[in-house]
């Protein structure tokens, strides 16, 4: 984030190498984690080697490997798990979060809190807002933070590519209008996603191949 008074870490994580993003602030050590992808004991590891103190969990979406670690570490720190409002459902079910097709481990999940669509949130000294992006599932959000014009962009928006559509929930004309939400911020937006690396929304805007579709 910058020179900001924040800094993030990503640890790519589990067996399709997804995004999991530490953002804490660096004076009072306050922190998020978004996306707790897998491998619980080495994300913990992480946050208490740092002295941080965890605040939230904070959830894109309800796939499967989006989540993995998300109930060890709930009970670890003792913090609340969130999501958007629409996703609550492919959190509780094993056939929207994938788990039936690709873990068959009975993933089921409930969140402690549901996010509104733009919703702001006062959290690690600045704002967060909240930005509903179905189209990878029903209940698809993204995390912006507009003082450092970050953008969590989870399985919504990749560098040079978006996110798939083919699973339950997926849609690709609600996947489109997310994206144009997206490509409404400004151009100089970090996009961190959930897999592969970071972008810009400048970037996207001129070479997205969603603009084909």
């Amino acid at each position: 984030m910058g020179e900001s008074k924040r800094s993030v870490l990503c640890m790519t994580l589990g067996m399709v190498e997804t995004n999991c993003y530490l953002v804490w602030n660096k004076e009072s050590k306050e922190a998020l984690l978004i996306d707790p992808a897998d491998s619980a004991p080495q994300i913990e590891k992480v946050i208490r080697e740092r002295e941080l103190t965890l605040k939230a969990l904070l959830l894109t979406h309800g796939h499967f490997d989006h989540v993995l670690a998300a109930d060890a570490l709930r009970e670890a720190f003792h913090v609340p798990l969130c999501a958007a409002t629409p996703e609550a459902e492919t959190l509780n079910d094993p056939d929207l979060n994938g788990d039936a097709r690709f873990m068959r481990s009975g993933l089921r999940l409930k969140a402690d809190r549901l996010f509104t669509d733009g919703e702001k949130i006062d959290i690690l000294g600045t704002e967060m807002q909240v930005i509903f992006t179905p189209g990878h599932t029903r209940g698809s959000c993204c995390y912006y933070f507009p003082a450092e014009q970050v953008l969590f962009s989870g399985d919504t928006l990749f560098q040079g590519s978006f996110g798939r559509v083919d699973l339950p929930g997926g849609d690709m004309p609600s996947l489109k209008k997310s994206l144009d939400k997206l490509f409404a911020l400004p151009e100089d937006t970090l996009v961190l996603p959930g897999h592969m690396g970071e972008t810009s929304i400048g970037e996207e805007r001129k070479s997205n191949p969603i603009f084909y579709y």
